[in-house]
């Protein structure tokens, strides 16, 4: 996975993750069958710049925070909530941090590209056009 270009010389240029966040995925993943997405979470999560929730720039993609997604404003946007797996449904927008979309979120900023495959093999390139909620951002650290 390539880190990406952040717009803030000062930001970290890998992932930002939560020490909550950390946390709660660990105590996920511990209980999950051994697999490749798992394993590759799992990397990501380990491998992300940790802050404290109080600290979490509000540009950053963390767990239920809403996106939108787009080439550019007002194309083909869409929006997406980053959840844990029980809470994923794709039809309503809520996207699991297990999925390929999901990992390639989490720790994300806006005007991020990320990478995505489609179920049909194909692939694209979307900008982080917006972090529409974080819950951090709005004093919900336990959500």
């Amino acid at each position: 996975m390539n880190a990406p270009s952040l717009s803030n010389a000062a930001a970290p240029d890998w992932p930002v993750v939560t020490a909550t966040d950390r946390a709660r995925l660990h105590r996920w993943l511990k209980r999950l069958p051994a697999e490749a997405l798992a394993a590759e979470l799992m990397d990501l999560i380990d491998s992300a710049d940790e802050v404290a929730p109080q600290d979490v720039p509000a540009d950053v993609v963390t767990m239920n925070s809403q996106v939108v997604l787009g080439q550019a404003p007002g194309e083909g946007e869409r929006r997406l909530t980053l959840c844990y797996p029980p809470d994923a449904d794709m039809a309503a927008g809520r996207v699991s941090v297990l999925s390929p979309v999901g990992m390639a979120l989490l720790g994300r900023r806006q005007g991020d590209a990320v990478e995505l495959t489609g179920p049909d093999g194909q692939r694209d390139t979307l900008r982080i056009l917006g972090v529409v909620f974080q819950p951090e951002a709005d004093g919900q650290y336990t959500l």
